[in-house]
């Protein structure tokens, strides 16, 4: 028999999950929320589920609690609660380990971490996106368990991490997801110089990120890279560099880190020679103001036998 399910936190992500759970068959029969009509309209749409008033109901109702609330106040919930043996509580929070959830294994609570890898814009999105995530595990032997078969009927891909991976994983998930959107914002206000509104732009550019999303998945990194630094087309770096200077100087900081990160991945790749890298890496860093000193490591640690090792072994170093 399916234990029964409630969430502290009836937000986006806590929606999200109570209701994908619900629809594989878990009995979900408690909800609060820091506003009780927050805590109905999740209720609303699983049947059986009782918004309440307080975390505490929740903790008195359900034998598995999610606490699905800001990152910042799960430690503060689980110290407030009076939990009972035997309960499960697991937290959300990707840069958090389990060890903010000890007020609640003092009490004999099993406790865990399940991570949704995914990006939730709204609930109608998130409920969406849950199924086929990878979900991020780390808890005790039975929480851990627990959390695989929540997210084995989510669908999910696991991976199980040691609580010192919290912080470097999320700063890894944060790096890819939210600073895109940065990305993409840039590329967009670029097209603004020639009379493209940024919504104009973003639309015409998708295509783009979703081609190379799809290279990255058919054919893998470094193979994957294309454009003037895969090349090493020396002449169009330097006027990119040359425009973004006098036009958008806000945006050149952005373009130069992001080359000569992508050096790597291109020497990596095997067609860029190490003299045309050098060229490209002098361009990058501007008036001899050395950004990163990668790359004089690299070359320093391999000697001259760098361009017979780099397109094999040394390949994830590169990168």
């Amino acid at each position: 028999m399916k234990k029964t399910i409630g969430f502290i936190g009836a937000g986006v992500t806590g929606t999200a999950l109570a209701y994908q759970l619900w629809r594989q068959g878990y009995h979900v029969v408690a909800a609060s929320s820091r506003s009780i009509a927050s805590a109905q309209r999740l209720a609303a749409k699983i049947e059986g589920c009782t918004a309440c008033s307080s975390p505490q109901q929740v903790a008195d109702l359900a034998r598995v609690v999610f606490i699905t609330t800001p990152d910042d106040i799960i430690a503060d919930i689980a110290a407030k609660l009076k939990w009972h043996p035997g309960q499960t509580i697991i937290h959300c929070s990707g840069v958090h380990s389990t060890d903010i959830l000890e007020p609640a294994q003092k009490y004999g609570a099993h406790v865990c971490c399940l991570h949704p890898l995914q990006t939730f814009a709204g609930i109608e999105e998130a409920i969406s996106n849950i199924p086929g995530s990878t979900f991020a595990l780390e808890g005790d032997d039975f929480g851990l368990s627990l959390a695989r078969q929540l997210a084995t009927a989510l669908q999910g891909n696991i991976i199980v991490l040691k609580p010192g991976d919290k912080v470097l994983y999320h700063a890894a998930a944060v790096t890819l997801s939210n600073y895109l959107v940065t990305l993409m914002k840039t590329s967009a206000d670029l097209w603004q110089s020639f009379g493209i509104p940024r919504e104009e732009a973003i639309k015409a550019m998708l295509p783009l990120l979703k081609g190379t999303v799809n290279n990255i998945e058919r054919v893998g990194i470094p193979g994957c890279l294309t454009g003037p630094i895969a090349r090493g087309d020396v002449e169009t770096i330097r006027k990119h560099v040359a425009a973004l200077e006098k036009d958008h100087p806000d945006a050149i900081d952005t373009y130069r880190l992001m080359g000569l990160k992508t050096l790597g991945i291109a020497l990596a790749r095997g067609h860029l020679s190490l003299e045309t890298a050098g060229e490209i890496r002098d361009l990058l860093e501007g008036h001899g103001q050395h950004i990163s000193s990668y790359y004089d490591d690299l070359y320093q640690e391999l000697g001259i036998d760098f361009e017979s090792r780099y397109s094999s072994a040394s390949a994830d170093k590169l990168i």
